[in-house]
């Protein structure tokens, strides 16, 4: 009996109901360690079952073998619940127990299996062994885990075995997981697991937006039979479609695309019926809300009366394989990236993935992302790749394997920065070719079916007066007197940035600390100067105050070792700060000064809320501070509120600027509160420019924001109501209308080039889209054959030395250095540790947790940063950041943003050698204490 006054015999019941679903629970190997009431024999019995067919059978076996027995000594339920507690199977033990998780919890807790599972390829990507280290702080492993996992498993072998030790966690450890994630800085793996999409502001669109997957069964409908209706325009471009021909249909926002997606859909799954073979169907988005959207709002709501419709993206949670998914349905809705991990899977040999072959039509949302890099691109490769097998099959007289049919969908190709109309039709012909279109399908709508929204520029008056902006200007001019800087352009712009960042990394290869420094300055300055143009004076005067006060934090030393250095330069530049400060400050309380572009805003937006009956509306902005900035100021003003103002800020889900970024609910909320009227304006960074289904507006304004012509054509898009407008509003001399005009010359172009591409010659056709795909798939080729050879052609670390960016002082020689888990490049040297100092890392301390986080490390010379302090295995390792370094290479002084660009391959680390340092040095400070 055990303490809990439990019987042997009451245990063996409790196992046969575990046996039936949670083997996985069990880790076999270590725990048969701990069994003294097995026989001998039957440890090797289940230890040959383990080898041969895995934990899952051989977890299995072993229950089967305790289920059956009766020989067993008293005592060994207890010996068996400590055992698996021991290994860190407490969810085990808690089914031993009798006492498993609430039906809710365990379904939630399935669901997290499954999704590791199916985001594994991704997820082996992680740095194995900084996961492991805040995994086993958050109590998910044990440290003779930990020690297994990262020991002589290489990164990736580490990381399976990671993956399929956590999942044996009691219910709760995929957050743990997640914040583990979240402190080692997988801040994009993070946001796969959590569906949080991320965009603007510079970022990479990122389209491993997967999360908690939660998969809805779709039983059978009642609801009445809704009929799909084409306009005629629809049943135009749809026809080429409707004869398995594959086709772009290229439609403005607005005008029905997907539905006309969802009609050719219908028709092609009831004409596989009628020819008696299998249908399935396959829409691909880009977006995780469009997963949902698209479910809702079209396929779910015309079709699963019909056929069983499924979405998965990272708003899901799956309780069952993606294959499965495949299998059981005729419509998926998914994220591409879902997709793509799944095909490789089935390349490399995987069970769980799937094949093009499964599918016969697959639907590509906002198909003009097929590009190079882009993750449509990577699922069509794969399709070029086995249409050109299929053509060498054929000549063998050999069965060809079956592709889907192809169906784009786009407001806008745009001409890809084309300078004229022969290089526009080239870029068509370039997205067509990646689609394997026959042909692509557009329309000119007559006046009265267009929803084209009336479009006029707003142009503010330069500023008489900037007495904000000139002490600004005059503090850069004391700037570049100071370091003899002679600017080829005006502060304030674009090109003075794209200036200013090629002297810092000049300076910084010419050892000029000086320049280096001031031109760092500048930077910041420059970005004050664009937001005093654009958005309000306190807004930039917070953003320098901000950089100023963090950037003399890191010159104070964080302890008593010595004083951190600061130079003559440096010293004036934050003087020079501090004796501007009172007036510009001063000067951001005079609202007279402000600039005229908000004037020109504020003026808009009375306008459209004074004169429309229900008005609604967005404005489109640069930056994520800009947009929150807006809102604030236009929060703050009664005169808003007066005419019925209520403003909402809409930005991207990335965690790269120093922005807070919203959350995929956050979003949400946002978005139905504008479709209800809570919210009438939205002020919006490009997140809000494609794809999203917003409520129809009346209004749209681009605030001072130029991109190319596709962006412009999505914004407009979103002034779908009657009577709309499209204002941009722009300072006079400041380029942006100008630019507009450019970007209308290019859709002019582009709406030409598409006429042409469709009334080519047939076989001109044929054949350039040809040649287009073979380039493609020889393009791929040669870049996996460079990503294998890449390794083999290193040159060793004596070729480099490292010095600090900011100092120039010498920091070590590349032979110095050596590499964890084939990633982190560490310094673990005596010599090194005597060069800087530890300091507490800010942004991981705000996050409040309870246990050690790393330090930053940062030049005892000048307090510049030169990496992170991280735990690997009980010994401390300097990490170094390659960025914060100039590497003199083959005596060239150069700068790199990666490690992986530079061609040096430096050792692995030797863990046991720095452990017995360790220990000497350990017992030699004992001895001389005794």
């Amino acid at each position: 009996v055990n303490s809990g006054g439990t019987s042997d015999g009451s245990f063996q019941r409790y196992l046969i109901k575990m046996s039936c679903d949670q083997d996985r629970l069990i880790q076999v190997e270590p725990l048969l360690d701990l069994l003294h009431f097995l026989e001998p024999d039957r440890k090797d019995r289940i230890k040959a079952k383990f080898r041969e067919e895995g934990d899952i059978n051989a977890a299995a076996f072993l229950i089967d073998e305790i289920i059956h027995s009766k020989n067993y000594a008293r005592g060994w339920s207890r010996e068996l619940i400590a055992a698996l507690e021991t290994v860190g199977c407490r969810h085990a033990a808690k089914y031993v127990l009798n006492s498993p998780p609430e039906p809710t919890e365990e379904a939630e807790n399935d669901s997290c299996v499954r999704l590791i599972d199916l985001l594994q390829l991704t997820l082996v990507s992680m740095k194995t062994g900084d996961v492991c280290a805040h995994c086993r702080a958050l109590g998910l492993l044990t440290l003779e885990d930990q020690e297994n996992l990262t020991e002589n498993q290489g990164n990736i072998g580490g990381a399976r075995l990671l993956l399929k030790r956590l999942v044996k966690n009691e219910a709760g450890w995929f957050s743990k997981f997640l914040q583990a994630l979240e402190d080692t800085e997988h801040h994009d793996l993070v946001r796969e697991l959590r569906g949080e999409p991320c965009n603007e502001d510079g970022e990479a669109r990122t389209q491993t937006q997967l999360s908690n997957y939660r998969i809805i069964s779709l039983p059978s409908s009642e609801e009445s039979k809704r009929d799909i209706v084409l306009r005629d325009y629809q049943m135009e471009v749809a026809r080429p479609a409707l004869e398995e021909k594959n086709i772009i249909i290229c439609l403005p926002t607005g005008s029905g695309k997907t539905r006309v997606a969802v009609y050719i859909t219908k028709k092609h799954l009831e004409r596989k019926k009628q020819m008696g073979q299998p249908g399935k169907v396959v829409v691909l988005v880009n977006k995780v809300p469009l997963v949902e959207q698209h479910y809702k709002a079209e396929f779910g709501r015309f079709l699963k009366h019909q056929y069983s419709v499924e979405r998965v993206s990272g708003a899901s949670q799956l309780k069952i394989s993606f294959p499965q998914i495949i299998e059981q349905n005729d419509i998926i809705i998914c994220t591409a990236q879902i997709l793509e991990n799944s095909l490789a899977k089935a390349k490399n040999g995987d069970e769980d993935g799937i094949k093009l072959s499964q599918f016969t039509l697959m639907v590509i949302d906002e198909c003009h992302h097929t590009k190079k890099g882009g993750v449509y691109n990577h699922i069509m490769i794969r399709y070029l790749s086995q249409k050109h097998k299929n053509q060498l099959l054929k000549k063998q007289e050999k069965s060809p394997v079956p592709l889907p049919q192809i169906l784009g969908l786009t407001a806008s190709p745009g001409v890809g920065g084309a300078m004229n109309q022969q290089m526009a039709e080239e870029h068509i012909l370039q997205i067509c070719a990646n689609l394997d279109a026959f042909t692509i399908k557009t329309t000119t709508f007559k006046e009265e079916e267009a929803k084209t929204p009336y479009k006029r520029i707003a142009r503010a008056e330069e500023r008489k007066e900037d007495p904000f902006g000139d002490v600004i200007k005059k503090i850069m001019d004391e700037i570049h007197t100071h370091a003899d800087l002679k600017p080829l352009c005006d502060p304030g712009t674009q090109y003075y940035e794209q200036w200013v960042v090629q002297k810092e990394q000049n300076a910084a290869k010419e050892e000029n600390q000086m320049v280096r420094v001031c031109a760092e300055h500048l930077r910041q300055y420059n970005e004050a100067l664009h937001q005093s143009n654009t958005i309000r004076m306190s807004d930039a005067f917070r953003f320098l105050n901000k950089y100023h006060t963090e950037e003399l934090k890191t010159k104070s030393s964080p302890d008593e070792e010595g004083t951190i250095t600061i130079t003559d330069t440096e010293r004036f530049l934050f003087t020079l700060f501090k004796d501007n400060k009172a007036k510009l400050q001063e000067l951001m309380g005079k609202p007279q000064y402000e600039n005229n572009s908000l004037a020109q805003l504020k003026t808009n937006i009375l306008k459209e809320f004074s004169t429309r009956e229900r008005a609604r509306g967005i404005i489109f902005t640069r930056t994520r501070l800009s947009a929150i900035a807006l809102c604030q100021w236009i929060q703050e003003n009664p005169k808003f509120d007066e005419v019925g103002v209520r403003a909402s800020y809409l930005i991207g889900g990335g965690d790269q600027s120093v922005v807070k970024p919203m959350t995929a609910a956050e979003q949400k909320d946002v978005l139905n509160k504008f479709r209800d009227g809570q919210i009438n304006l939205l002020i919006a960074t490009t997140v809000a420019e494609e794809g999203l289904d917003i409520a129809e507006c009346n209004f749209v304004i681009r605030y001072c924001l130029v991109t190319n012509e596709i962006a412009m054509i999505q914004a407009r898009g979103r002034g779908r109501a009657e009577d709309s407008s499209y204002t941009l509003v722009a300072e006079a001399g400041s380029g942006v209308a100008e630019r507009e005009s450019v970007n209308e010359y290019r859709e002019k172009m582009m709406s030409t080039a598409i006429v042409k591409v469709c009334k080519m010659n047939r076989a001109d056709y044929e054949k350039k889209t040809r040649e287009f795909q073979m380039q493609a798939i020889i393009e791929e080729k040669v870049k996996i054959k460079k990503k294998l050879l890449k390794g083999m052609m290193k040159e060793p670390p004596s070729k480099i030395s490292l010095s600090c960016r900011q100092c120039s002082v010498f920091v070590c020689s590349g032979e110095d250095i050596e590499k964890i888990e084939n990633m982190h490049h560490v310094n673990v040297t005596k010599q090194f540790s005597k060069l800087f100092t530890v300091r507490e890392n800010a942004s991981l301390q705000e996050r409040l947790l309870d246990y050690e986080t790393n330090g930053v490390i940062a030049c005892k010379n000048c307090g510049q940063q030169w990496g992170s302090m991280m735990l690997y295995k009980s010994i401390e390792c300097p990490c170094l950041h390659i960025k914060h370094f100039v590497v003199t290479y083959s005596s060239k002084k150069k700068t790199f943003s990666k490690w992986s660009e530079l061609p040096i391959k430096f050792p692995a680390f030797d863990y046991t050698q720095h452990a017995d340092l360790l220990v000497e040095d350990s017992e030699e400070e004992d001895l001389e204490t005794d």
